[in-house]
């Protein structure tokens, strides 16, 4: 632990309650990980040691605009990462917010739902590339593995199944077994499943996987699509079950668009059925 902690000197300053010293410590932590031998060594218990850092950073953040600033820098670390540190450092992410979420108080909790945001938004752009402080290259091909690894985090988390989480978490009889401690250790809270059903297809519309022009796009989203309708089949939840078919009939989805057209015709015919009359269309009340 001691020796963690001089690799790591910035972990307790992230979660100070003076302002400086944590925007210090955040500048810090950036550097840190932008360090490619440094962060492809980072144990599965340092990730989760970082996050937890960086939850209580979130956490004592006061005000509307250093609180947006913060979540979108959180959300970035992702960008600085080396290739193969990314997916321990989402589901450290995951992991940190489906532990902490039922302690999130009413007054806080808007702020962690930005967070949850930003960060399935960089993930999305991370999958089609984004790399470097903002994530500035997020415009190019589609990574087919980088997709598996983000929809693999999905299923693992905001849309997995009740049994499956369970499944996970018990050893078959006579096998011994070390748990992973970036693996789901419990249920995956209710209100994180609600969040990310109302917010994967604002994230998926930012990313272009709306536009039914691009094929590779299109199969992103299917394949995300298809993840939410078997959450929807598969939960024990009245609530994550309603909260999915809603998310699935989302008009923006390509299938589910009306045609306005057709619509404001059909509403012109009633108009005029209404107004059209033997004296041109004048009313003049009723007669006594």
């Amino acid at each position: 632990m001691a020796a963690q902690e001089r690799t790591m000197p910035f972990i307790k300053n992230l979660a100070s309650s003076d302002r400086k010293i944590r925007t210090t410590a955040l500048a810090s932590l950036q550097t840190f990980l932008s360090a490619r031998q440094v962060a492809s060594a980072l144990a599965p218990l340092d990730v989760l040691k970082l996050w937890k850092g960086l939850f209580y950073a979130l956490w004592m953040c006061d005000r509307a605009v250093p609180q947006q600033t913060l979540c979108a820098e959180l959300a970035e670390l992702v960008y600085i990462l080396p290739r193969g540190a990314v997916v321990p450092w989402l589901r450290g992410f995951w992991s940190t917010m489906a532990r902490e979420w039922t302690s999130i108080d009413v007054l806080r909790m808007e702020k962690f739902l930005l967070l949850v945001r930003r960060v399935l938004g960089a993930s999305f752009r991370w999958m089609k590339g984004a790399s470097g402080k903002g994530g500035k290259e997020g415009t190019g091909a589609w990574d087919a593995e980088r997709v598996d690894d983000v929809l693999t985090l999905l299923k693992e988390w905001p849309f997995a199944l009740e049994l499956e989480t369970q499944a996970n978490q018990s050893p078959e009889e006579g096998e011994e077994h070390e748990l992973d401690p970036l693996a789901p250790q419990n249920s995956i809270p209710v209100g994180m499943k609600l969040h990310v059903l109302d917010i994967w297809v604002d994230e998926a519309e930012k990313m272009g996987m709306l536009e039914t022009e691009d094929e590779k796009a299109a199969k992103v989203l299917q394949r995300i699509s298809n993840q939410v309708d078997l959450l929807e089949q598969g939960t024990i939840s009245p609530a994550v079950r309603f909260r999915s078919k809603e998310s699935l009939a989302d008009d923006r989805l390509p299938g589910n668009k009306k045609l306005p057209e057709a619509g404001k015709a059909a509403s012109g015919n009633a108009d005029a059925d209404m107004d059209g009359s033997e004296d041109g269309g004048s009313w003049d009340g009723f007669n006594d």
